[in-house]
């Protein structure tokens, strides 16, 4: 078929040239055709259709709803393109909704029994309020930069957004396993410059725990020295796990998921026979066993005596400034508003990190003690002051005098010629 169209240099015929077939594999681009129930006549329909197989062999058929050919191509194109490079593809992914995500990184965490659930909850009650009734491919690179950018503007801190954007992050990778998740956009994190660098002298642990209830006073111990957790490792610690006969504690599920021995310390072993003599009397007092090695007697929040250590914030942070280590804010009346503790107990962790550098302990024997999993994460932990320095540069001014000690051996050279 062709016309005729006049120009400068005469008529010429231009060609109307059909669209080239696809080949075996490529899918397939039609109109469907239906009988007209007046006319009886055989037509086609407005809109594209494109038809594909997946990886498996299984035939999809998609209605692009336009009128445009092009369209259909482009769809096309992108669904063969996801299917060759092994990713999701199907009408079911437009359908993927944020709920979806959101359903399954809930049940990511209790299946695995992910120690931060709190932490989850509070990232997503700001997600909710940026991506809730969104289709998940909606959610793009654009979206996420401009959620990035309105958390900042209402001053939240780079590590809070940071952890925000990594359950965004971790919600498309189980979509995307799930296969209900096709291209993954990219999250960027930011920059963490404001990590803590907090630690504890032995003297300010001193004047610390001194300030602090008595009950909560071996739970400060046992953190000093193992720098475990406190929250997820140490309060559900129980009577079972500590081994006074070969000298240990040991848990079975640490947040990295691994089992983790500390071998007594003469602290951690008078601080632990101590508390068990605690917990003896007041057995025999309740009449009842208390299995939890931490425990609280009952006051305020603390409904009974050997109720397992919950928050204790404000008795943190009461001891902290009379150690002089927190701030207390007075009305003009001087009447108490609030105290401000300058150190946190996750602190106890970075301790016990830097004291197992100064006592010289291999690096891979102390992130076995204190659950490090990676070197990476350990090194964060791992905090080099003056202090440390210092005592870096007079081993090494001891290393010098030897070698400035040790007989020298001249050897004579030979002429040549």
């Amino acid at each position: 078929m062709s016309d005729k169209r006049e120009g400068r240099a005469g008529p010429q015929v231009v060609e109307h040239v059909k669209p080239k077939r696809r080949g075996r594999g490529e899918g397939r681009i039609f109109r469907p055709t239906y009988r007209d129930k007046v006319t009886g006549k055989k037509r086609k329909v407005n809109t594209w259709y494109i038809r594909y197989h997946d990886a498996a062999g299984n035939e999809h058929t998609e209605s692009t709803g336009k009128r445009d050919r092009r369209v259909a191509v482009r769809l096309l194109n992108e669904r063969l393109h996801a299917i060759r490079h092994g990713e999701p593809a199907g009408p079911e992914i437009e359908k993927t909704t944020y709920e979806d995500l959101r359903a399954a990184i809930e049940n990511d965490y209790a299946i695995n029994g992910r120690k931060s659930a709190k932490r989850l909850r509070d990232s997503l009650a700001h997600l909710d309020a940026a991506f809730k009734g969104s289709r998940v491919v909606t959610i793009t690179e654009d979206r996420i930069s401009a959620y990035t950018a309105a958390r900042l503007a209402e001053k939240a801190a780079n590590a809070t957004v940071n952890r925000e954007l990594a359950a965004l992050k971790r919600m498309l990778r189980l979509g995307h396993r799930a296969r209900k998740v096709g291209r993954i956009p990219h999250v960027q994190l930011l920059a963490e410059r404001n990590r803590r660098k907090g630690f504890f002298e032995a003297a300010q642990f001193h004047a610390v725990l001194e300030n602090l209830p008595a009950d909560l006073q071996p739970l400060a111990e046992v953190a000093y020295t193992t720098g475990w957790r406190i929250a997820s490792e140490l309060v559900p610690l129980q009577w079972a796990a500590v081994d006074f006969t070969n000298g240990l504690i040991r848990i079975e599920d640490s947040k990295n998921g691994e089992a983790r021995e500390f071998y007594f310390t003469p602290k951690l072993r008078k601080a632990l026979e101590q508390q068990r003599q605690r917990t003896q009397a007041l057995e025999q007092h309740l009449g009842c066993i208390i299995p939890t090695v931490f425990w609280r007697v009952k006051g305020p929040g603390v409904p009974q005596d050997g109720t397992p250590v919950g928050a204790f914030r404000k008795a943190w942070a009461s001891a902290c400034v009379k150690a002089g280590l927190g701030s207390e804010y007075r009305d003009d009346a001087g009447r108490l508003i609030s105290r401000r503790a300058h150190r946190i107990p996750h602190d106890f962790r970075r301790t016990a990190v830097r004291n197992l550098e100064l006592a010289g302990v291999p690096r891979s024997v102390a992130m076995a003690m204190v659950g490090h999993k990676t070197e990476s994460v350990y090194r964060r932990y791992a905090i080099v002051d003056a202090k440390s320095m210092r005592a870096a540069a007079e081993k090494l001014g001891e290393l010098h005098q030897q070698h400035a000690q040790a007989p020298r051996k001249v050897v004579p050279m030979e002429r040549r010629g």
